[in-house]
């Protein structure tokens, strides 16, 4: 096995296994002389000890008074802490993450699933045709974990769109589409969704790449492309900017061999899905 070298410098000591370790040699120093003691000389160290003695005896005791007076014992060092941050309202994506997550919801549809996010205060949700995957009905869960039943109203195959519709519009909170024909290569982005069912998913990224030509359905689409992590269970969840408006609609990845995102997502253009949308719902 290849090692990565031995250590060198003056911190380090290389020792030879099985090799005896050698003591440090102890040489005796020289004799200590000896001063010849006079009878005054021992009085003085008897009266010095005394002093001594006397003295320690007297700090012991105040010792012992000052700790009997106090019954509180000595607080301990604190470690060394940040202030604590003031109580500001979010801003940046976490502010826009926060505007746009009560908007999306977690899409079960028989054995599948996916994503999808509100677009009125009708009871209307937008997902992928893919993510139902042919059933007329399917469960929303909504971002505080309430299940509500849905009806499929309406799909379109060639863009992978279908709409959804629950019958309390009151519990669902829409979301604000933007216009992606405003987006730039490299502006920030965020894809929120349910990735491996792990519903309210934020995940941040840029726009890649701007009508990059991909296959939807069989059908060879536009689409806006991002690095931004999206993984199975993405599929319908909003493309938000940083403004939290809804620019794209979530809906594949390439994948290498392995599966899983590689920073290559697709979303389709919140200009096309939109028109799809309120023609399903007109309909």
């Amino acid at each position: 096995m290849r090692g990565l070298g031995s250590p060198r410098g003056p911190e380090f000591v290389t020792v030879q296994i099985g090799q005896a370790r050698q003591e440090p040699e102890i040489r005796p120093g020289p004799p200590t002389k000896v001063l010849p003691t006079s009878p005054h000389r021992g009085r003085l160290l008897v009266t010095a000890a005394l002093v001594a003695a006397l003295t320690g005896a007297a700090a012991g005791v105040a010792g012992a008074r000052l700790f009997e007076g106090s019954s509180e014992p000595a607080p301990a060092a604190a470690l060394p802490r940040v202030a604590p941050a003031p109580s500001a309202s979010l801003g940046g994506m976490s502010a826009t993450a926060a505007r746009v997550l009560p908007s999306v919801v977690s899409v079960e549809a028989g054995s599948g699933g996916g994503s999808g996010f509100v677009v009125d205060d009708r009871g209307h949700i937008l997902t992928n045709a893919h993510v139902i995957r042919g059933n007329l009905r399917a469960t929303v869960v909504l971002s505080d974990g309430r299940r509500l039943g849905a009806r499929v109203i309406g799909e379109d195959d060639d863009e992978d769109l279908a709409v959804l519709e629950v019958n309390y519009p009151q519990d669902l909170t829409p979301a604000t589409l933007g216009r992606s024909s405003d987006l730039a290569v490299g502006d920030q982005v965020l894809a929120i969704g349910s990735p491996l069912g792990l519903s309210g998913t934020v995940t941040a990224g840029i726009v890649s790449a701007l009508d990059r030509e991909v296959r939807l359905s069989g059908s060879r689409r536009t689409a806006v492309q991002t690095d931004a992590s999206i993984n199975p269970g993405n599929s319908g969840g909003p493309l938000v900017n940083a403004r939290g408006e809804v620019v794209g609609v979530n809906t594949a990845i390439a994948a290498g061999r392995g599966g899983g995102n590689i920073g290559i997502g697709f979303a389709i253009p919140i200009d096309r899905a939109a028109p799809i949308a309120e023609r399903i719902i007109r309909n």
